[in-house]
């Protein structure tokens, strides 16, 4: 957005002495000392945490105006407010009055100089630090690689990805995602290599920006929606070329169930298709005539409601009333439904459109079970988010009561076990922030953004899922080859 406050707010000079030393993605907030998400001042160019961390840089923000809210504002006070300020690793530049990011600069450019200063400091000292780091490597065994584990030694293992300005969405997704094509590729083994400097994804957030115009732009966006786009974008190209057709297109339109029962949407099977496809069978029923219609649809993730009971329930440690878990989604989701005033059924027997009922079955499971929790729902004017605690197992998600014929089945082809968990913090789609849970040689890492940090089993089950991966039990061992 065009920020009106800059003049007032842009106060330091580009390159700045007061700015501390070392890399700016490690200054640490000189209040709390954290070192995750620094944001330095553009007023005073003191740094500070962000609202994820300990919310040290908005703490600032508001401190600073209690002096112009008592008193009689003098010409001094007027021109410092100390509501502008930078994302130290992303170099995003957020307004704390205007609530969002920035993107117009003042009229000598001293934004865009800040940024470039913070490039320039960045670009040194890791190129001080490389060779420091290069030989602690070398010398120091798998074992003394110790991750970080609440806030202790930093994770070398596992790569984070720098944040963008407002790209938490797209970084949570690709960190679940270690399943366009060659920046999509980079992206993800980079994500494993180790390094202790965060990944930078801009190569592919451009080609996102070209083939998706949704995404364009520093607002927060919706992850699982980038996710549908990605995916369908990745099986298009790998077909030979994104030819424009629209996502509806692609899951509507020359949808077929092959011979081999592979689930082809808009053409070939991919290994996007291979990996995430599976097959809905969709049943309808008049209540009038009882006709019945089939209908096969390819699928690449399911979207599931939080039943209604049990949306008031917002803490897993809350005692008043049941745990809603993921098996309640999924039986809603599968039960048998009768289809409102809305939705009447167009029935060819009668030649009119009938009351009916509607159940779907999974007639193939796919080797990767995407479920997709619906957080977001309209009211009259806004979209509210169902904060709702939802139990889901770790391993051993049993698919098998969900099939349309479980006797074809062998005893753990409809077994799952979890392998990355999508969770959005905050109470709207178009703000909060996204970060994701992966596991990877049995240990299970969170990632936010640049940050990477291993966690244990019990804090990923605590979590508030928005979308769950889970992979084939038997499909595990060649899942790291896909």
């Amino acid at each position: 957005m065009e920020c009106p406050h800059l003049s007032s707010s842009v106060c330091i000079a580009p390159d700045s002495a007061k700015f501390p030393n070392g890399s700016p993605s490690s200054w640490c907030c000189s209040v709390c000392r954290s070192n995750k998400s620094p944001w330095v001042c553009l007023t005073c160019s003191s740094v500070h945490c962000g609202r994820y961390v300990n919310g040290h840089a908005k703490k600032h923000y508001e401190d600073a105006q209690i002096p112009l809210l008592n008193h009689k504002r003098s010409e001094k006070q007027e021109k410092a407010q100390h509501t502008v300020c930078m994302d130290c690793s992303s170099y995003s530049t957020y307004c704390y009055r205007c609530d969002d990011f920035v993107v117009n600069d003042t009229k000598l450019g001293l934004v865009q100089k800040v940024r470039e200063h913070l490039q320039n400091l960045e670009n040194s000292a890791f190129t001080a630090d490389r060779h420091r780091k290069r030989k602690l490597l070398e010398n120091s065994s798998l074992n003394s690689k110790l991750l970080k584990v609440n806030g202790s030694t930093a994770a070398i293992c596992a790569t984070g990805l720098r944040n963008l300005g407002n790209t938490c969405f797209m970084n949570a997704i690709l960190q679940s995602l270690r399943s366009l094509v060659e920046e999509f590729r980079k992206t993800l083994c980079a994500l494993w290599q180790g390094s202790q400097t965060a990944f930078s994804p801009e190569s592919l957030f451009y080609v996102v920006w070209k083939i998706m115009p949704n995404f364009r732009g520093y607002q927060q966006q919706d992850a699982h929606e980038f996710m549908r786009y990605l995916l369908d974008h990745l099986h298009l190209e790998l077909q030979g070329g994104f030819n424009g057709v629209s996502r509806s297109a692609i899951l509507q339109e020359n949808s077929t169930l092959s011979a081999n029962n592979k689930c082809c949407i808009n053409g070939a099977s991919t290994v996007v298709t291979t990996i995430f496809g599976g097959i809905l069978q969709n049943e309808v029923n008049c209540l009038i005539c009882g006709t019945e219609s089939r209908k096969f649809d390819p699928f690449l993730d399911l979207s599931l409601d939080i039943p209604s009971q049990f949306r008031s329930k917002r803490s897993k440690n809350q005692e008043n009333g049941p745990v809603c878990s993921l098996r309640d989604c999924l039986r809603s989701f599968t039960d048998l439904e009768e289809l409102d005033e809305t939705e009447l059924y167009m029935c060819h027997k009668c030649k009119k459109k009938q009351k009916s009922t509607k159940k779907f079955w999974i007639q193939k499971l796919p080797k990767a079970l995407c479920l997709h929790l619906k957080r977001f729902h309209w009211t009259a004017y806004l979209r509210n988010k169902v904060d709702t605690y939802v139990q889901f197992p770790l391993r051993g998600l049993d698919m098998k009561c969900y099939l349309l014929e479980p006797e074809n089945s062998g005893p753990d082809s409809c077994l799952y076990d979890l392998a990355a968990v999508v969770v959005h913090h905050g109470s709207g789609v178009g703000s909060g922030h996204y970060t994701a849970y992966a596991v990877h040689e049995g240990r299970w890492f969170h990632f936010n953004d640049s940050t990477v940090t291993v966690t244990d089993e019990e804090t990923v089950g605590k979590a508030k899922a928005y979308i769950l991966f889970y992979v084939e039990r038997q499909a595990r061992a060649g899942a790291d080859k896909l």
